[in-house]
């Protein structure tokens, strides 16, 4: 049996016809055509499939379609001019923090979710923020010293205006 259901996808309101059985993963792959959001896994550990669901960093494949009323989910297609992506992309090509770019875009939306924590006030690690993420090709280093790059602006664009908050999540 399928139902249509109504959700905004990328700022979009979108209605598509849901099996019980589908996952936000493959809608996005499938039905919408948008590719950022990668099969790995497909259980929830490895974060290539990384989205942002209503704000929050969640691996696409464990969200069933069926949970998708109503809610905003945000892909890298859809970060494409937002400031936070744009800095995170910035960073982790100035530090050559991944080779392939399989998982690139789960690193980068996990990432996203971690600022805008931190813009809201809440304590948060960047390297906390990428847990759930896996790289299979490359050491951590790149990605080590993207995080601190990350985590120093944020510290420098807080102090400049005027907060004193450590946002290193030390």
């Amino acid at each position: 049996m399928n139902d249509t259901i109504s959700f905004k996808l990328n700022g979009e309101t979108i209605a598509c016809p849901v099996s019980g059985a589908g996952t936000l993963l493959d809608l996005l792959r499938d039905t919408a055509r948008l590719t950022s959001a990668r099969p790995g896994c497909r259980i929830g550990r490895c974060g290539a499939c990384t989205v942002l669901l209503d704000g929050e960093a969640v691996p696409a494949c464990l969200v069933m379609t069926w949970q998708l009323a109503g809610r905003q989910v945000e892909t890298v297609e859809g970060l494409q001019d937002d400031q936070d992506f744009l800095v995170v992309r910035d960073a982790l090509a100035r530090e050559s923090a991944l080779q392939c770019g399989y998982c690139t875009p789960g690193f980068a939306v996990s990432l996203v979710s971690g600022i805008r924590h931190q813009r809201s006030g809440q304590e948060t690690d960047l390297g906390e923020a990428i847990a759930g993420n896996l790289c299979r090709c490359t050491g951590y280093g790149g990605l080590s010293r993207a995080i601190q790059r990350l985590t120093d602006s944020c510290c420098r664009e807080d102090a400049a205006a005027g907060n004193d908050n450590d946002f290193s999540g030390d």
